[in-house]
């Protein structure tokens, strides 16, 4: 019987309708292997929607993301939105698609794939065998808290604000997608926080370690933000999953990013209790080089199978589109973030026929 999905498509900005393409044209064929049907609607968000709407997350997206079954982002942003007040920002887009849908758990894997281990830029010997699974919290800390702004002092002076807070259930809500996610991999689990400065990192490590006793199978860490840091750089195979606040799942993803050699490698899943979720490469835009044929569209695609896996529960597809990046690559066709010496130079299209032909 044939499975029937309902996907929202954002490509959004820069280099996003690219990728996005590749990403269908892999779907759809997808669906003829594995009886699937899928439905594509397409909707603006980001700097394209400013453009076309003023506003860079109108209603009508958000409304139809909800009746979707999954949504698949591709990148938003470019220097052309910059100056605009934050409001009315690209990234305020995409915050308020993570609030509305509720998505508070974001899923990033950093993975070495053993045909780009030269890419990185740290010896073999440090990154062969790295895959970790960063848990970020995604709609509270300092991006979301109150008071937030720009206030002027009664001296005149301009004072910048932003709050860092969380409750026990948002803590406990994301530290249980944490510990299950741990259970299904190496069952070891590293909780980042900031406990010796900041109170909230103190209630985080509180409710982490209190949340520990319901999963006697897996084993908890802490490690202060900083060292959690350094250890990245200086021993990432001793991490399997990482539980960390908004702020610093940000900056930390981003650097397990780049262990991998390239950000344009890597997929995310943000989910929620209910909603649809929302699946998007880690990387950015890219709009130096945006219409030119050069984008890496892997992330994206492995987004999409993520997509399956997480929200559609079609393992074995998504386990066929992973087995397709991975021939490609063998092949040695490579983009420029990853090009190496032996390999193939190709565009965001060519990866795409490839990963067509391989299927």
């Amino acid at each position: 019987m044939t499975q029937h999905y309902r996907i929202t498509l954002l490509p959004g900005d820069g280099i996003g309708p690219e990728i996005m393409a590749v990403a269908v044209r892999v779907l759809k064929t997808i669906s003829e292997k594995f009886d699937l049907s899928f439905e594509f609607q397409e909707a603006l968000i980001g700097g394209a929607a400013i453009d076309a709407t003023g506003e860079p997350l109108p209603a009508a997206t958000l409304e139809t993301c909800k009746k979707s079954d999954a949504v698949l982002l591709a990148a938003i942003g470019g220097y052309k939105w910059d100056t605009l007040p934050r409001h009315l920002r690209p990234e305020t887009g995409l915050l308020g698609l993570r609030s509305g849908l509720h998505l508070f758990a974001n899923l990033r894997p950093a993975t070495i794939l053993p045909q780009l281990i030269d890419a990185s830029t740290l010896k073999r010997e440090i990154v062969e065998g790295v895959d970790i699974m960063v848990v970020r919290e995604l709609t509270g800390g300092i991006y979301f808290g109150q008071p937030r702004g720009i206030f002027t002092t009664e001296t005149g002076e301009k004072r910048g604000v932003n709050t860092m807070a969380y409750t026990e259930s948002e803590i406990d809500r994301i530290g249980r997608v944490a510990f299950e996610t741990a259970q299904k991999r190496s069952k070891r689990l590293c909780s980042v926080d900031k406990a010796n400065v900041l109170e909230v990192s103190q209630l985080w490590r509180d409710r982490m370690t209190a949340l520990a006793i319901e999963y006697p199978d897996v084993e908890l860490s802490h490690l202060y933000v900083d060292n959690a840091a350094m250890q990245l750089v200086r021993a990432p195979k001793q991490f399997d999953t990482i539980v960390t606040s908004n702020l610093f799942g940000d900056i930390l993803s981003d650097a397990a990013a780049m262990l991998t050699g390239s950000i344009g490698m890597l997929p995310s899943a943000s989910l929620g209790a209910s909603a649809p979720g929302v699946y998007e490469p880690v990387h950015g835009s890219a709009p130096d080089i945006a219409g030119q044929d050069k984008a890496n569209p892997l992330a994206q695609v492995l987004s999409a199978a993520m997509m399956l896996r997480y929200s559609f529960n079609q393992p074995d597809a998504a386990t066929h589109i992973e087995q397709a990046v991975l021939k490609v690559l063998d092949q040695g066709y490579r983009t420029g973030d990853i090009m190496s010496e032996g390999n193939t130079l190709v565009g965001c299209q060519a990866i795409g026929d490839a990963l067509v032909a391989a299927l």
